[in-house]
């Protein structure tokens, strides 16, 4: 894709997500769409986010659990940007005012301290680490249906990234990056368990997401900025949302949060 076409396709999905409505997938009218181009496109579509004033916080690793990726016929991790407009209040209140068709999924976060770029060690990221926390991401997709879409697809649309929420931060002197594998993860709606799973089904351990980031990163010339918010992405399949709900995440040694689901 030109420059041209970068540009329009970016100002496409915008507009969708501006206006809460589904459109047509990229490769529909540019079957020949490729990675590279995605992630163009999603610079774009930051940028114009940015330009309303919209500050960057942080990465979302998408696709790091078997049960993900094959809930959504894709293989391979991603990445999308996190902005401060995305993190739900301190409340817990989620509106779905000009969602599309949300999902939310169970996570870990992380906070890293200082930069990290390249390939480095899962040492090298726990260090980094500054805190950790439980958190749910809340998915959305401008695409008609969210399914059976292409990897360069997804990317395009910031990795279907449309909100999240952070429970209270973790002092990581309270665990260790073995103990980060082990931890049970229960999700539950409206007081009914929906997905339980162990932290080790995300990448075999969330603190590999950091490492797979900086990887992804690092193949545009880019690093990890000191101070990011990492969500590390899901244990478990993402479930639909519905205004009324409150979900709920508990993970061992992480505590819980929840959320509240409004129109």
């Amino acid at each position: 894709m030109n420059s041209r076409q970068i540009t329009e396709q970016a100002q496409y999905l915008d507009r969708a997500m501006q206006e809460g409505r589904e459109v047509e997938r990229i490769t529909a009218t540019y079957p020949e769409l490729t990675l590279e181009d995605a992630y163009l496109i999603q610079d774009e579509g930051i940028s114009l986010r940015q330009a309303r004033g919209e500050t960057l916080t942080g990465f979302k690793v998408g696709l790091t659990s078997r049960a993900k990726r094959e809930q959504m016929k894709l293989f391979s991790p991603i990445y999308g940007v996190l902005t401060d407009r995305m993190q739900t209040p301190a409340s817990g209140t989620l509106s779905l005012q000009g969602s599309i068709h949300p999902k939310i999924e169970p996570e870990i976060a992380f906070r890293v301290g200082r930069e990290l770029k390249g390939s480095i060690s899962l040492e090298q990221a726990w260090d980094a680490c500054t805190a950790i926390f439980p958190a749910l991401e809340i998915l959305d997709s401008r695409f008609v249906g969210f399914k059976y879409f292409s990897l360069p697809d997804v990317v395009a649309d910031n990795s279907s990234s449309s909100r999240f929420h952070l429970g209270p931060a973790v002092d990581k002197s309270e665990l260790s990056p073995q103990a980060l594998a082990e931890l049970k993860i229960d999700m539950t709606v409206d007081g009914q368990t929906v997905q339980t799973a162990l932290s080790s089904e995300i990448s075999g351990n969330p603190l590999q997401s950091i490492v797979q980031l900086c990887e992804l990163l690092a193949l545009r010339g880019l690093s990890l900025p000191a101070g990011s918010i990492v969500l590390a992405g899901a244990a478990t399949l993402a479930v639909p949302l519905i205004a009324g709900q409150k979900v709920a995440i508990k993970i061992e040694r992480l505590g819980e949060t929840t959320v509240s689901v409004v129109t």
